[in-house]
């Protein structure tokens, strides 16, 4: 496998893990090379979309070390979604000892330091069990598999063109704050209108007013004023990004920029020196342009990734792969060098 040319896409892996669910508790689960899943026609996550899911990336370290980025923030956010979605919450540490043990399995995938790639872990749930009524399922199955990619966006540090949408997200007071996988099915039909319209993401607004900013279909978004403040949406319909998240702890601290969180309207874009796309899959993508119906708004010259925009990036992926010093418990150690 050529590590350097990865897209982003799906490539079985040996190994997946797999825990279930009945009578009120979890089995101890284990891992499997059977990639396929069997289940009623009438389950739950057929009838009335009753999954989740989480995303996050293994990588190798300047010394060959393979960890994992701040995994404890996944399975808390997962609890969090289960909650919501009626779903039996998995304990965090099974949640971590089954993702050490599935990337540890499938160890030969973890791409090379310096290739660009990771090796993709998406954990996800489903209710299984058959559902006629409208009701939550009382059997699950929760699966950890992994996939080596490349980059989320394929034109490599190119600036994104982004649209801000008419349609809608996530309601107000609904599911746009947790990760179910109805919130992304309510995106495809925008995003492939996107790209049939030459843009590469949609930008959503509040659904209650259409006046502010929120997020794109599959990550969260930022901004640098000319000042050098990184500026991000806030809002209870946004999804927490763990991405996000670190990005700001890292302008603050190790970049010695001042960063806030705030509701940002749309006219605002023009008060902006840089835009970006940040979340697992996409680290940050530089935007160099948002076109709001007849009105652009361009970030810089609308060619070039932005200075800070750069400089987040470069300081997150060097804490990740091991070139300066993580803050305390940032990096999770799936496996030494060296070690089998």
């Amino acid at each position: 496998m050529d590590f350097s040319k990865l897209d982003f896409g799906y490539r079985k892996a040996p190994y997946r893990f797999v825990a279930k669910y009945k009578d009120g508790k979890w089995d101890e689960g284990q891992l499997t090379d059977n990639e396929m899943i069997t289940v009623n026609e009438c389950a739950c996550v057929f009838q009335y979309a009753q999954t989740c899911f989480e995303g996050l990336k293994a990588y190798r370290t300047v010394n060959d070390d393979i960890v994992c980025f701040r995994p404890d923030l996944n399975a808390a956010r997962m609890a969090d979604t289960c909650q919501r979605m009626v779903m039996p919450v998995f304990p965090e540490d099974k949640f971590l000892a089954a993702l050490k043990d599935v990337i540890v399995a499938n160890a030969e995938l973890v791409p090379p330091y310096g290739t660009g790639a990771s090796l993709y872990v998406r954990p996800f749930m489903m209710g299984t069990n058959a559902c006629l009524g409208v009701r939550p399922a009382t059997e699950f199955e929760f699966r950890i598999f992994v996939s080596p990619v490349g980059a989320y966006f394929n034109n490599g540090i190119k600036p994104l063109k982004l649209r801000i949408t008419d349609y809608d997200r996530a309601a107000p007071h609904g599911t746009g704050h947790i990760k179910a996988a109805l919130n992304y099915a309510m995106s495809l039909y925008p995003i492939t209108d996107a790209h049939n319209n030459g843009f590469d993401e949609n930008v959503y607004l509040d659904a209650g007013s259409h006046t502010y900013l929120e997020e794109t279909g599959g990550a969260n978004i930022l901004f640098v004023t000319p000042e050098h403040k990184v500026v991000t949406p806030k809002s209870e319909s946004i999804l927490p990004s763990i991405t996000k998240r670190s990005l700001l702890f890292l302008a603050s601290e190790y970049l010695g920029l001042e960063v806030e969180e705030r509701r940002i309207s749309v006219p605002e874009l023009a008060s902006f020196a840089e835009c970006g796309l940040c979340g697992t899959a996409a680290v940050i993508s530089p935007v160099g342009k948002i076109v709001d119906h007849d009105r652009e708004y361009v970030f810089g010259n609308g060619t070039k990734p932005g200075e800070i925009t750069l400089k987040m990036l470069q300081t997150l992926q060097d804490i990740r792969l091991g070139l300066i010093t993580a803050p305390k418990d940032w990096i999770f150690e799936i496996k030494k060098s060296g070690n089998k």
